[in-house]
């Protein structure tokens, strides 16, 4: 790698307040908020919207559409006589 050309790469907290979710990964995003963490470090925090932990689709709470049902729905109602 070239020296002094790329973003530093360091440990960051995420957090989702919709959940009361937070974890330590690795990242080259930075933040002028600091959290302290489990282990008695201080890191970067990035708060986000949604998470894993909020994701209707990895909470099982997503809905399927039945959007083939609509379609034939709305074709049996408008269709020409």
């Amino acid at each position: 790698m070239q020296k002094n050309i790329h973003p530093e790469y360091q440990h960051v907290v995420f957090r989702d307040k919709a959940a009361d979710f937070a974890f330590l990964t690795r990242s080259t995003r930075s933040s002028e908020k600091t959290i302290e963490w489990e282990d008695g470090k201080t890191y970067p925090l990035v708060d986000v919207d949604i998470s894993s932990a909020s994701h209707p689709f990895y909470t099982g709470t997503a809905r399927v559409v039945d959007t083939a049902g609509r379609v034939e729905r709305f074709q049996r109602r408008y269709q020409r006589k």
